[in-house]
């Protein structure tokens, strides 16, 4: 799953819808292509990468590895196609939860329209949404690259997996990148270590009845059918699927 606010070298909004949009697809490309070099050096038979930033058209295929599959657009109600019998899963480019200070682009699914998410009562972020719905096939998440608040908080979700800070935040909009050649490095490095893990690394399983509640920032109806209302602001729904909860 390759995300875009972590990417090596992204320090803020302007590469991701503004002057620098182009830019932020390159070096979103960029690390897919080493991570991927990565799977397949350590022997990986096949590697499918998840275009998951936005509508999910970000990278054109013609400058993506050959060997990759590569999902875009929206899937509905599957979090991760192609995720049934994978033997573990990459987390690449990801962010910190919204609101944790210092964190370079911190939100959780939204910037927009969600404040604050929480899982079973637990603040969480995209990262621990994102490992648990792998755990519901019982893929283990390996390694997840960001910036430094994104590995403190992955540390604690998933302290077996391989974190990897090509960055370190300054601000939502302000942070201190690596060289890429270095932020490439580690990627590589942090890859084959990971791959090396596989076994040993056991999957995020959620434990049911699982609640998934979320704050928007302003108030506004019901956003799904089956939902509590816990104020205004704030629902939450509850069943035996995240996917489904963050989905349906």
């Amino acid at each position: 799953m390759a995300d875009l606010e972590g990417i090596s070298g992204v320090t803020g909004d302007t590469f991701v819808g503004g002057s620098f949009a182009d830019e932020g697809r390159k070096l979103l490309t960029a690390d897919v292509n080493v991570c991927a070099a990565a799977c397949f050096e350590a022997g990986a038979d096949a590697v499918v990468v998840r275009d998951g930033h936005s509508t999910g058209f970000n990278m054109r295929p013609s400058e993506v590895d050959p060997r990759v599959e590569l999902v875009q657009g929206a899937t509905g109600l599957k979090r991760f196609v192609g995720i049934e019998g994978s033997d573990a899963m990459i987390l690449l480019g990801y962010h910190a939860m919204a609101g944790t200070s210092g964190a370079i682009l911190e939100h959780t699914f939204s910037s927009k329209t969600i404040q604050n998410m929480w899982y079973n009562g637990r603040k969480v972020g995209e990262a621990g949404i994102d490992a648990m719905i792998a755990g519901e096939y019982g893929v283990p998440v390996i390694m997840i690259s960001g910036d430094d608040k994104l590995c403190a908080e992955a540390e604690e979700w998933l302290p077996e997996a391989v974190k990897c800070r090509v960055k370190t935040g300054l601000g939502c909009n302000a942070g201190h990148a690596l060289p890429l050649a270095e932020a490439h490095r580690r990627i590589a490095e942090c890859t084959a270590a990971a791959i090396a893990k596989l076994g040993s690394v056991r999957p995020l399983r959620p434990q049911y009845p699982a609640a998934l509640r979320w704050e928007n920032v302003e108030r506004c109806p019901v956003p799904l059918a089956n939902t509590t209302v816990i104020d205004g602001r704030t629902f939450e729904k509850s069943g035996d699927s995240l996917e489904r909860l963050l989905l349906g």
